[in-house]
């Protein structure tokens, strides 16, 4: 049955993954001639590890039902994976393609800011249970928050911005839809 439900919860997730992504790229060209600041991610990840424990913890709650394993669900995969998302996996190929890019991570630097985040969203998941508009929105802003990280902690130029383009695209699509949909129904006994 978990396999059944990942499938059908991949499937219509999907069309707002695609949608977001393309939207956030498009949006993201104005931005290859800046040296972004530092704020601007600041400000993007928080939302992002927000919404992300939205769709986390209100998948895991309208299949299971439990508010603690939903909450705690909700945190752990946003943060954990939010933070595999805009920071470790920008960060890695910034040094891989070698755009000079420092290292930053919110959950040790900021933890109250990053964790409160994590919680709010999570428990908006549990009243709302609402799931394909908040990931529409957990794409996009991971999206920026891979793309400002890239921005605001690396050296770059037109061709660098093309590899930062092809980094975002990476670091959202595969984790977001981990996060959203994968980690909260691995923890969902068959039977259920």
């Amino acid at each position: 049955m978990r396999t059944k439900e990942i499938l059908k919860e991949l499937k219509e997730h999907v069309p707002f993954t695609l949608l977001a992504t393309i939207l956030a790229v498009i949006i993201s060209l104005s931005f290859y001639k800046t040296k972004l600041p530092e704020t601007l991610f600041e400000l993007v990840h928080p939302l992002h590890i927000g919404v992300s424990a939205i769709v986390t913890a209100g998948i895991f709650y309208k299949y299971k039902g439990e508010i603690f394993q939903s909450l705690l669900i909700g945190i752990t995969g946003s943060i954990i994976i939010g933070s595999v998302s805009d920071v470790i996996f920008p960060y890695l190929s910034g040094i891989l393609f070698n755009l000079k890019t420092s290292f930053h991570l919110p959950i040790i630097e900021e933890p109250i800011l990053i964790f409160s985040s994590a919680l709010i969203g999570s428990i908006v998941g549990l009243k709302t249970k609402i799931t394909e508009l908040p990931h529409f929105i957990h794409v996009f802003l991971s999206v920026f928050g891979s793309l400002f990280y890239l921005l605001a902690f690396s050296t770059f130029n037109l061709i660098s911005m093309i590899i930062i383009l092809g980094i975002v695209f990476l670091a959202v699509l595969i984790p977001c839809c981990f996060s959203d949909i994968v980690y909260p129904l691995l923890f969902i006994k068959k039977e259920e």
